[in-house]
């Protein structure tokens, strides 16, 4: 299961388990997809409000937010592949309440489900994705949950159009229950991959951590370093301990945490926390919800008209988004994340601004427009690569590997938490915000707040490309700069 050549920058076990994790992302991108094209007959079978429409799309990241901040303590009590098994089957409830869904109270009620296991899912995700990977690898590895989130909402935007040609009371129902089967297969699934050897270094399982290392690392001398940096790390273990098992004193279960992240923080945690729900908070203030989940209403107000050629013209956006990330996971190992991140928030700022123009002329105009629809086609599609080349991915990888070992798991619950917030607050206020200030409007909202972001990220997040876990409170002190290189010895593989 190794990769020996020089010229390989991951191993192969350690992408089969990153893999299999990012099957819960790809769930959690369905449902997105697949709502944004469900509200619609959900409307014409009850007669929902607009209100009710932005509840209904937004209570679920209300619901992660509760999910993900009891995931923090969770996966640092039971582990990262027990948490990811949690969260499949607390999907899978949701995913059969939405499909039965007889009324509207039942159809929120399997949202709430849902959303529980969706905040645990995108806390536990980047975290075991970044914790098995090597930091040569890391952000290709640790960025395979976001891609899997962009395959998720391409494949609910194509259920949405052949589902749709059901009758009403079955085709909306199947697109939201069929995803509790592969979450029934991943809560199985994710019990054969090994657990974070992290997370057994802290509880005392040295020789099972060490076997993992093993598998996960393309060398033994890599796995010695980084199972030693580990050690070293948790901070309880000496170095050069070589027992099986140790028996701790106390183990890591979280406790603690809380005060160390929030109230002592030291300086370059505090810098990591404002890092880290920076860049949770502006991944979604920026308008990414607006546009995957309303996308059908954005184009019908540019002029696309019938419901075939809404689905059809939302699927273009998850092809995009698709494609963009792809090719961002290939370039955040080699490029780096800062330089990503810069570029991307540049390009969603001119296509916001874009975007805003064109829809302003439609709805300016008493006229279809033609000019003016196709730009508007073109910027949504440019403002969806411009995200998914950067702050996209970029967000999860990065909140997923800057914070200490023992704070990790809590560090991005808090930072999950601050995403699921925003994206509720988007999500549940779009349509109310686009009639207060026209759908123009909303997107040079979005483009004046991109530029903000833009300002954040260039002052506040240092580049951490290739290096170890264990290096980033160096990376975060106050003598480091922003743009310093990542070293080119052996420890860019632990």
């Amino acid at each position: 299961m190794e990769i020996r050549g020089e010229k390989e920058q991951f191993n192969k076990y350690a992408f089969a388990c990153v893999l299999v994790a990012s099957m819960i992302s790809i769930i959690f991108g369905y449902d997105t997809g697949v709502m944004s094209g469900a509200m619609i007959f959900i409307k014409e079978e009850f007669g929902t409000s607009d209100t009710r429409q932005e509840i209904l799309a937004g209570i679920l990241n209300l619901c992660a937010l509760v999910g993900s901040l009891a995931a923090g303590r969770a996966c640092d009590y039971f582990g990262r592949r027990y948490t990811i098994s949690v969260a499949s089957f607390l999907f899978m409830t949701g995913s059969i309440l939405m499909g039965y869904g007889p009324n509207y109270a039942i159809l929120m009620l399997g949202r709430c489900v849902a959303g529980i296991g969706v905040g645990f899912a995108l806390m536990i995700a980047p975290v075991y994705s970044a914790e098995i990977s090597s930091a040569k690898s890391r952000g290709f590895l640790a960025s395979l949950p976001e891609l899997g989130i962009g395959i998720g909402i391409l494949l609910g935007y194509v259920a949405n159009y052949f589902l749709g040609k059901l009758s009403l009371k079955v085709g909306w129902r199947l697109m939201l229950g069929i995803a509790a089967v592969p979450s029934l297969v991943l809560a199985l699934g994710i019990l054969l991959m090994p657990e974070s050897p992290r997370w057994l270094v802290v509880q005392g399982h040295l020789g099972k951590a060490k076997k993992v290392l093993l598998k996960v690392s393309n060398t033994e001398q890599e796995a010695e370093l980084r199972f030693k940096d580990i050690k070293i790390a948790a901070g309880i273990i000496d170095e050069n301990c070589s027992e099986e098992t140790v028996k701790l004193a106390e183990k890591n279960n979280g406790e603690g945490v809380w005060k160390e992240l929030l109230l002592r923080p030291s300086s370059s945690v505090r810098w990591m926390l404002i890092a880290a729900v920076g860049v949770h908070f502006f991944q979604h203030a920026t308008g990414i919800e607006a546009v995957m989940l309303y996308s059908p209403r954005i184009f019908k107000k540019a002029g696309v008209t019938t419901k075939d050629k809404l689905l059809l013209t939302t699927i273009g956006v998850g092809v995009t988004k698709i494609i963009f990330l792809t090719i961002a996971t290939f370039f955040l190992d080699r490029v780096g994340r800062r330089r990503l991140l810069l570029s991307s928030t540049g390009g969603m700022v001119c296509s916001l601004a874009v975007l805003g123009f064109s829809l302003t002329m439609v709805q300016s105009s008493e006229e279809k427009v033609l000019w003016a629809l196709t730009l508007s086609i073109v910027a949504t599609y440019s403002f969806v690569a411009s995200f998914n080349m950067g702050l996209g991915p970029v967000t999860w990888v990065y909140s997923s590997e800057i914070f200490p070992l023992k704070l990790r798991a809590q560090g991005v619950s808090i930072g999950v938490a601050v995403n699921r917030v925003m994206n509720a607050a988007i999500a549940m206020s779009f349509i109310s915000i686009y009639k207060t200030l026209t759908i123009g409007g909303a997107f040079f909202m979005f483009a004046a707040i991109s530029i903000l972001a833009l300002f954040f990220f260039y002052f506040f997040l240092p580049e951490t490309k290739g290096k170890a876990l264990e290096e980033m409170e160096m990376v975060f002190s106050k003598h480091y700069s922003r743009n310093v290189p990542a070293e080119t010895d052996l420890r860019q593989n632990v």
